[in-house]
């Protein structure tokens, strides 16, 4: 989680009273964050991942002055039409496809502002847009720049300025190669034939997201009186809320927002768009989750002090706030600015004994294991694409589709773990050799022999990647595997997309398929971008484990499985599933 330092000054002027030390520390820390400090001169607070929006001194006067009830309510923000258009090009699909833009004038920039702004900028980068992977954030002195803008996709040789704090002109290619941003965040266009720019009407090239800006256009001094904002990157909304949290950060400091028209290939856009968006919040469901007794105007009263409006059992949300995704999230700030200080607490009437579940110590067994083999465990999320479940990996599967995805890049859950290690390989390709991680997760298949037609297992997936990676390294790493839990197995040779014929084998345990062990495909390597031979194994952890401790009588284990149930039992009782997905025929709902 990111520290900040915000200008006392500037926030108590932002805040338009002066505050205690003390009050100001304990009204952050009830507000969500968490303050480590007030000087005479600095407030420290580490702001929680989950509001981006906090990580300016605009952004959190903002929220202190509604929730201290200086300023209640929705503050609206006026945004006019500038006219100026971006015109995005459909060469960057597949690159870094999409763009939010906008232009805030009568700036009066200072030193300090001028550090502020580079300081939320640094930050949003880091949290929100995941080291520029999800969002790259670029800010321009609009007086240098001819519209309209293009946002294209260049040859890198083709692309030819000179980047920030650095007097001669570079090709793309040079600048991953010498400056020390583009060294830093290069990998973020490894395998990429061409790379993103920002050009005006003069040809200028503004910038080469997520890299770097000119330092001909790209440049902001304390002249810069109106500015240009551009974040890129493979969600549209995404990218939206992004821009919002700066422009209305720049408002604050004494800006004013104009719109900018983006044409892409299929469709056109208005950027930013600060009215707010509804959500449905009846008074019921929040007493129900709270255990309180709130009425509407108690309601509206506490939406307000999160900066949020409240009428007709609809919540007005700001178009900044992030973490605001379903009717839950407005529980939860109805909560803050009750004040959880005001809860009473209560002893359950029930009491229980906890035991840790049987499968979660196999697993930790597993991971004993393998640390003490010196790999490294990696957490991916379950939620992938197509791409890389199965073309990337030369491998046809079965596939829950999402039927309602928000994003190109998370479109279905992933029904094997070795493509999230080899996403996980391919972004850490700039760190030395040899790599060897593992993960254990859940994947899931479609089966309609479940109530919710998707049937969950639980996967260990090992891969070793560096010069000598082979199958006798892998095939070693499962010996120790067996030996370890008095297993004895055996091997017959198989046929899969992503292996090397002759280097994949299916490990069998009492006749029961439960592994593939072998060599990645050199194309399966290209696909990826590693340069590296890799060695996979990938095990059924449930199968492994119903094989060991019930060998006559499989039993189907889940993470939300009240208990294990046998066969047997199981035509009597069906096990117990908590989904967010309905039961789907064909695909999943989100």
């Amino acid at each position: 989680m990111p520290t900040v330092k915000y200008n006392k000054k500037s926030l108590m002027e932002l805040l338009g009273r002066k505050v205690s030390d003390e009050v100001l520390s304990n009204r952050i820390n009830y507000l969500g964050a968490n303050c480590e400090g007030v000087d005479e001169n600095e407030v420290t607070v580490e702001v929680f991942p989950n509001r981006p929006d906090l990580l300016s001194e605009q952004g959190l006067a903002r929220a202190l002055s509604s929730f201290m009830d200086i300023k209640l309510g929705f503050k609206k923000y006026d945004v006019k039409k500038s006219g100026v258009k971006v015109v995005v090009d459909k060469s960057v699909k597949g690159i870094r496809p999409f763009t939010a833009c906008a232009i805030v004038k009568g700036l009066k920039l200072t030193d300090e502002k001028i550090k502020e702004l580079i300081q939320i900028q640094e930050k949003l980068h880091i949290t929100y847009g995941r080291n520029r992977k999800k969002a790259a954030i670029g800010i321009y002195p609009l007086e240098h720049i001819k519209t309209p803008i293009y946002y294209k996709a260049l040859h890198p040789e083709e692309i030819k300025f000179k980047p920030l704090d650095l007097n001669k002109d570079l090709t793309g290619s040079q600048i991953l190669a010498i400056h020390p941003t583009g060294r830093e965040y290069g990998y973020l266009l490894d395998g990429k034939e061409k790379y993103p720019v920002f050009i005006d009407a003069k040809q200028s090239i503004m910038s080469m997201p997520p890299i770097i800006n000119s330092n001909n256009v790209g440049k902001i001094a304390v002249t810069t009186k109106d500015v240009f904002i551009e974040c890129s990157g493979f969600e549209f909304d995404y990218l939206h809320t992004c821009l919002n949290i700066i422009v209305t950060a720049l408002a604050d400091m004494g800006g004013h927002i104009y719109s900018v028209d983006l044409s892409y290939p299929d469709k056109k856009h208005v950027t930013p768009e600060l009215s707010g968006r509804e959500l449905k919040l009846d008074v019921e469901y929040v007493n129900k989750i709270l255990g309180l007794e709130l009425k509407e105007s108690d309601v509206k009263k506490y939406l307000g002090r999160m900066g949020h409006d409240y009428k007709n059992k609809k919540a007005l949300v700001p178009n900044y706030r992030a973490d605001i995704l379903h009717p839950i999230d407005l529980v939860e700030d109805i909560a803050i600015a009750h004040g959880y200080e005001n809860f009473k607490g209560t002893l359950s009437e029930f009491s229980t004994v906890a035991q840790e579940k049987p499968i979660s110590i196999f697993k930790n067994q597993l991971r004993s294991i393998l640390i003490g083999l010196g790999l490294i465990e990696v957490k991916n999320y379950h939620l992938t694409n197509k791409d890389n479940q199965s073309k990337l990996m030369n491998y046809n599967i079965d596939l829950v589709e999402l039927e309602n995805s928000v994003t190109q890049e998370y479109t279905v859950l992933r029904a094997w773990v070795t493509p999230n290690l080899m996403e996980t390989l391919r972004y850490n390709k700039h760190y030395e050799y040899p790599q060897n991680i593992f993960e254990i997760g859940t994947v899931f298949k479609l089966d309609d022999s479940y109530d919710t037609g998707v049937k969950e297992t639980d996967r260990l997936a090992i891969g070793l990647c560096g010069s000598d990676a082979n199958f006798t390294k892998i095939k070693q790493i499962l010996d120790v595997i067996a030996e370890a839990l008095e297993l004895k197995y055996d091997l017959t040779e198989t046929e899969h997309g992503s292996f090397i014929k002759g280097r994949v084998a299916r490990v069998l345990l009492s006749n029961s398929k439960i592994a593939y062990v072998g060599e990645l495909h050199p194309q399966v390597l290209m696909n990826w971008g590693i340069e590296m031979p890799v060695a996979v194994l990938e095990l059924n952890v449930t199968e492994l484990f119903n094989l060991m401790n019930f060998p006559n009588d499989k039993v189907e284990v889940t993470e939300h499985s009240k208990k294990t149930v046998s066969k047997k039992e199981s035509k009597k009782q069906k096990p117990v599933h908590k989904k967010v997905h309905s039961k789907p025929k064909k695909k999943s709902k989100r």
